[in-house]
């Protein structure tokens, strides 16, 4: 590398670290383009993404169909906002509930807009439908979630830098262990003024956490028990990441024989974003049937941006993409292999513990206190060899590259992650 080639980085960062708020501790490597599996930063050098902007680029880096939706119609109408009809959000409306198997949909911007416009229709429905009096209305939540960043989201977020000093929090939330029936179960018994249940399938930011099997299934089960909403964040896991359309496999609306046998959860209320633009575009729906979505009234919630035309078409080809190239079946196969790969690496390793996930969503649990830096350094050495990986909770890193990868390219970032953790076997 040149020094005027080194310069470039470090300008990059030195910009970023001026000017910009510091709310991220980003790796320290500066991308300027990407394609399919690959990124390259701004010396030219490439790497396999084994990120995938947290699960936003499923459909890979800048697809060609993906991109060709957003510059047509770009050339068309961007933004009318909700003041107007446009010719673009009703195919989107249509295409979208049919593919997922639902009556309506809510189309937002953001996840964490989606999991705050959920828990606006969830309490909605619980004062109009299920007849909870004003104000009482409480929704369960699981420790260790990550819903998003909002003053609403963070006010059930037990997690102290996502918290700390930033109160008063908002009130109406009830926290239970994730994967524990009997918790849930014992709320639900005791409290007439449950609304809902939000939980993620798989706690993603929390480390790849997978829960029991069935325990998604005997939830919702409860939820109906007691009348009770079932609320899934799909906005990681969702868009075929797990090797499902959805983590929750709703409908199974893949269309993969991987699905048959698989139960049936349909959530009541189902939050979608990231992979749903294929990473191009900030879009983001909350999906529902009439019963629930029918409370929602002019003048209840909204979005400037929300349900724009340009957004509109993107989604339509993203989802297009999902269906067309049978993400959904390559996720579940090639996750398949990674784990029985790190498995049998891990047999013989001192630095790392255990490999968990489902389809290519995936975290690996390195030898370390949550506070150490070995999984930062293990990531800094990845970048070294040609990979991007990003740890989470201080000693996991989490593997999530594009969907598009082919079974030789997973072959070869196995072997870069393998070999980079062996250099730390050895120390």
């Amino acid at each position: 590398m040149s020094v005027a080639q080194h310069t470039l980085s470090q300008e990059a960062m030195a910009l970023e670290n001026k000017y910009g708020a510091q709310n991220y501790h980003p790796l320290p490597v500066v991308l300027s383009r990407g394609e399919g599996v690959f990124v390259w930063d701004v010396e030219g050098k490439k790497y396999y993404d084994f990120l995938s902007a947290y699960s936003s680029v499923n459909q890979g880096h800048c697809h060609p169909k993906i991109v060709s939706a957003l510059t047509e119609q770009a050339k068309k109408l961007s933004l009318t906002s909700r003041a107007f009809y446009n010719n673009m959000l009703g195919k989107y409306e249509k295409f979208t509930t049919e593919y997922f198997g639902y009556d309506k949909l809510l189309p937002i911007n953001t996840g964490a807009e989606a999991v705050e416009t959920a828990i606006k229709l969830c309490r909605k429905w619980a004062y109009e439908v299920k007849g909870i009096d004003i104000n009482e209305a409480k929704i369960i939540v699981c420790k260790n979630n990550f819903h998003g960043r909002t003053t609403t989201i963070i006010s059930f977020s037990n997690d102290p830098v996502a918290r700390k000093n930033f109160g008063p929090y908002t009130e109406g939330f009830v926290k239970i262990e994730y994967d524990n029936l009997e918790a849930l179960e014992a709320v639900l018994i005791g409290n007439k003024n449950i609304a809902g249940f939000l939980v993620e399938p798989i706690q993603g930011e929390a480390g790849v956490y997978v829960p029991s099997e069935g325990y998604l299934k005997a939830a919702k089960a409860l939820c109906e028990k007691y009348n009770v909403l079932f609320i899934a964040d799909e906005v990681q896991t969702g868009i075929a990441r797990t090797g499902r359309l959805l983590a929750t496999c709703g409908n199974c609306s893949c269309e993969t024989k991987n699905c048959e046998g698989t139960p049936d959860v349909k959530p009541d209320i189902l939050v979608l974003g990231k992979a749903l633009s294929g990473g191009l575009y900030p879009v983001s729906a909350v999906l529902a049937d009439n019963e629930v979505m029918g409370v929602i009234r002019p003048g209840n919630h909204g979005s400037t941006f929300g349900g724009n035309p340009l957004a509109a078409a993107v989604a339509i080809a993203a989802l297009e993409v999902v269906r067309d190239e049978r993400l959904a079946e390559n996720s579940e196969r090639l996750g398949i292999i990674f784990r029985e790969r790190i498995n049998e690496y891990i047999k013989g390793s001192t630095i790392c513990k255990l490999v968990r996930g489902k389809g290519l969503l995936n975290a690996v649990v390195i030898n370390d206190s949550e506070d150490g830096d070995t999984a930062w350094r293990i990531c800094l050495r990845l970048r070294d060899n040609g990979l991007l990986a990003k740890p989470t909770h201080g000693n996991i890193i989490r593997f999530a590259p594009p969907l598009v990868m082919t079974e030789e390219q997973l072959h070869e970032c196995i072997d870069i992650i393998i070999n980079t953790l062996k250099e730390f076997d050895s120390e």
